[in-house]
């Protein structure tokens, strides 16, 4: 798992490139527990690259999902594909949390 990221003044932009699973998400969870996070209005998930996702992972999202929200941070992830999206709809995820296709949406919301 590689996680590359940018950021402007307002939107922090994590891009996820390989698999997300019990060793990879504690190195998403670092960067996801950092203070600095929160003091950004958006969090974007560009999940373009992300191949596979696993309880683990899925986990690390969750566990921050009410941090982000009680700090008015949206979390919002995009360019989804289709096999990880089944994971999130499967288990009930995408009605809790943002899902876009694509980049542009995400930034919009």
């Amino acid at each position: 798992m590689k996680i590359t990221q940018h950021s402007s003044a307002t939107t922090l932009t994590l891009s996820l490139d390989g698999e997300l699973d019990a060793s990879s998400s504690v190195l998403l969870d670092t960067e996801l527990a950092k203070p600095e996070t929160l003091q950004f209005q958006k969090v974007l998930i560009d999940c373009q690259k992300l191949n596979y996702i696993s309880s683990a992972g899925l986990g690390v999202f969750i566990s921050h999902l009410q941090q982000f929200q009680d700090a008015g941070v949206k979390l919002v992830f995009f360019n989804m594909q289709e096999k990880v999206h089944n994971v999130f709809e499967i288990l009930g995820l995408d009605a809790l949390m943002t899902i876009v296709p694509s980049e542009a949406e995400a930034t919009a919301i």
